[in-house]
């Protein structure tokens, strides 16, 4: 988590927009090293990570994980040097699994515990939705989202808040295509302000509050909103969408809900209250805070 920290940092530093405007700098020696000391870090780690699943893995039992999987795989294919399952792709596709899915959920988690702290009277209505519908004795499940219509709104209103990928990650266009008026070629690459969306104030009554009411209708019942889209600007499934969204989904519902099953969340006595304004570095992080978690 440090590492993927300090990576992030150096997407959105000075050093690397330099590099990114004229990069024929990159070939003075040892200088991409330095200016991505972090990212260097975390690939060497990975790097052990498949190491050792190499020396460890017996192709006898069932793989362990997707790493063994796809180790299986490049076993298959290294006489065909066309397939795609080699160790560079093993290497990139452990990094993703890394980096797009774990930092956007735990940085989406310390946005909903600092908005908990920040807002206790949506804590107690959470945690009185909890208790009603699910109880001490058990784990959260999936299908509870259908009976807890507050506890989905706030985690909704969390990520719109949150907002921790403005500009979602760049796409390209794969062949000339017009768009209200205006044509853009093949090979164009395109960054999708979502922010625009997820704070427009034509579709959001308090587009610049934590409002959970955003994702309730007059008879308390969750609401889907057209203008949510924390995930992509693409059509609601295929290819062009987050490959983690369900994931992520489920990932947000249940480990908030079990958090707050399992404790309350408050600022810590003597300390200042804290910002809700976050800070950028290619994801939007809530500012450092301290919080007291009290078993209940």
């Amino acid at each position: 988590m440090d590492l993927m920290e300090e990576g992030l940092k150096e997407e959105s530093g000075l050093l690397r927009e330099v590099l990114e405007s004229v990069p024929v700098l990159l070939r003075i020696p040892g200088l991409a090293a330095k200016v991505f000391k972090g990212q260097k870090a975390f690939m060497a780690l990975l790097d052990e990570l498949v190491a050792e699943h190499k020396m460890t893995r017996d192709p006898a039992q069932p793989p362990r994980d997707l790493t063994d999987a796809f180790l299986d795989e490049v076993e298959k294919a290294k006489e065909d040097p066309r397939s795609s399952f080699n160790n560079e792709n093993l290497r990139m596709v452990v990094a993703d699994l890394f980096s797009a899915g774990m930092v956007t959920t735990s940085t989406t988690l310390a946005w909903a515990l600092l908005l908990m702290i920040l807002h206790p009277d949506v804590q107690h209505r959470v945690q009185k939705e909890i208790d009603e519908t699910i109880g001490q004795a058990r784990r959260p499940e999936m299908a509870d989202q259908a009976r807890m219509p507050f506890t989905m709104a706030v985690v909704h209103e969390v990520q719109r808040f949150g907002d921790i990928i403005p500009l979602g990650v760049p796409h390209m266009t794969s062949r000339d295509i017009q768009l209200r008026g205006f044509l853009i070629p093949k090979g164009t690459t395109l960054i999708t302000n979502l922010s625009s969306v997820l704070k427009d104030e034509t579709a959001w009554k308090e587009p610049l509050r934590f409002h959970p009411e955003h994702f309730l209708d007059a008879q308390g019942r969750f609401v889907k909103q057209a203008a949510f889209m924390p995930f992509s600007a693409g059509p609601p499934t295929g290819r062009r969408s987050c490959l983690g969204e369900p994931l992520a989904r489920m990932e947000l519902f249940l480990f908030f809900t079990c958090l707050l099953q399992h404790f309350s969340f408050l600022v810590p006595a003597g300390q200042p209250r804290p910002s809700d304004h976050g800070t950028y570095a290619f994801l939007v992080a809530p500012p450092p805070y301290q919080l007291c978690a009290v078993p209940r």
